[in-house]
């Protein structure tokens, strides 16, 4: 099968192209090997997923992996402790069923113990119940145990969920002060910050900034792509297909478009791969035709960051701030509508300073901003759409013309 630039799910080396993530993977491993417990909190389709594949994948020769999706738990799941602890079991359940050889014969006993649970559907089965069964699974496998949860912003209510994240800090401290057997490391990876999570259930509501995920480490690891990441990508490419792309140049424009955030390098990349002429794609033409179509197009992405303006005023407002009236925003981590639009992705903290994220992003804000009612209707609008043409000659932007409007419109501005 050929492969294909990937942009929906987890990459798989073996069918999409992709950067190589080896020594980000490393990075993670000495975390765990040192038992720390952690979230990993990025933008969405940051490569979250497919980063913890991968660290599966290197931590199984070593430890017992216990990879969770809280996806696969409905929203009914969080009405309460019992709810919550069945479901649990069920796919806790699903994911031990998959084991195989030694690993299985260290937690069949607890497999069927589950089993059990399951068909008795124990009404007062809670969460102290189900780190009971915890607790037995790390005493009686062979291998220190490591537990990964994809998607844990999942959780709709947040209070069985942060009483859940209150037992397994109470596990770590027993583990530290107590010697009970309890997991290696813990991993949660979403896009909420575990103390914004009422602020997702509840964004207009008093929250509170607190968590019993205190005890987590932080997780400093750079997830974006880097330049040689996105040319090694592109190296494995031109291998395929023989292109004549110049790799150098190519890697250069995505990078300065993309600041390596995974998703639009491959997005980018698709677009080249498949919907533009061959003899044109792979060209600087082609990485700004690639741009203009991908800025065009809706997409899961951009409709999460637009939706996001709405859902949280403050976001917005200082989004519109930083774009239009030149504002320089100091980067201030306690600072809600700062701390919102980096966990969203919208920005980066640049020696101090709140910037967009990438050009991309930088482009889009602006798109979205301009097309609102309150700015379509001014005068100063309405004349940058009729003289907009005049501001292109030859391909390039013509300053001279722009600085006689900016004069023009002065008060209108």
């Amino acid at each position: 099968m050929a492969r294909v630039f990937n942009v929906t799910g987890p990459c798989i080396p073996a069918r999409h192209y992709m950067a190589d993530t080896t020594e980000r993977v490393k990075e993670i491993r000495k975390m765990v090997d040192n038992g720390s417990y952690f979230a990993i909190n990025r933008a969405r389709q940051y490569g979250k997923t497919t980063t913890l594949a991968a660290l599966a994948r290197e931590l199984r020769a070593a430890y017992l992996v216990v990879s969770l999706d809280f996806q696969d738990i409905g929203s009914a799941a969080f009405q309460n402790e019992n709810t919550f602890s069945l479901a649990f079991m069920q796919i806790l359940l699903w994911e031990l069923q998959r084991f195989h050889g030694a690993e299985k014969e260290d937690i069949e006993e607890q497999e069927e113990k589950i089993e059990e649970i399951l068909r008795e559907q124990d009404e007062k089965f809670g969460l102290m119940a189900l780190f009971r069964q915890l607790h037995t699974i790390c005493e009686s496998s062979s291998k220190p145990v490591v537990l990964m949860i994809d998607e844990v912003d999942s959780a709709s209510d947040n209070q069985v969920f942060l009483d859940f994240l209150g037992q397994i800090r109470s596990s770590y401290l027993k583990r530290e002060t107590k010697g009970i057997a309890a997991f290696q490391s813990v991993i949660l990876a979403g896009v909420y910050d575990i103390r914004n999570l009422k602020r997702k259930i509840r964004p207009r509501e008093e929250h509170k900034m607190n968590s019993p995920w205190n005890i987590a480490a932080d997780f400093n690891v750079d997830m974006s792509l880097s330049k040689e990441g996105v040319a090694g990508m592109l190296k494995e490419y031109e291998a395929d297909h023989n292109t004549g792309m110049d790799i150098e140049k190519i890697t250069g424009l995505i990078y300065d478009y993309t600041s390596g955030y995974p998703y639009l390098v491959s997005r980018l990349c698709k677009r080249m791969d498949e919907a533009m002429e061959s003899e044109t794609a792979w060209t600087k033409e082609g990485v700004l035709e690639a741009v203009r179509l991908l800025l065009m197009e809706p997409n899961t992405l951009f409709e999460s960051m637009i939706g996001k303006l709405t859902e949280y005023e403050e976001l917005g407002k200082m989004l519109g701030e930083l774009l239009f009236s030149g504002k320089t925003i100091t980067y201030h981590p306690m600072n809600p509508a700062i701390g919102l639009a980096l966990m969203f992705g919208f920005v980066k903290n640049q020696e101090g300073k709140v910037i967009p994220a990438n050009r991309i992003f930088d482009t889009l804000l602006y798109n979205h901003f301009l097309s609102l009612d309150e700015m379509r209707t001014s005068d100063i609008y309405k004349a940058s759409l009729y003289e907009k043409e005049g501001f292109i000659k030859d391909g390039h932007l013509d300053m001279y013309c722009i600085l006689e409007k900016f004069v023009r419109h002065f008060h209108e501005l």
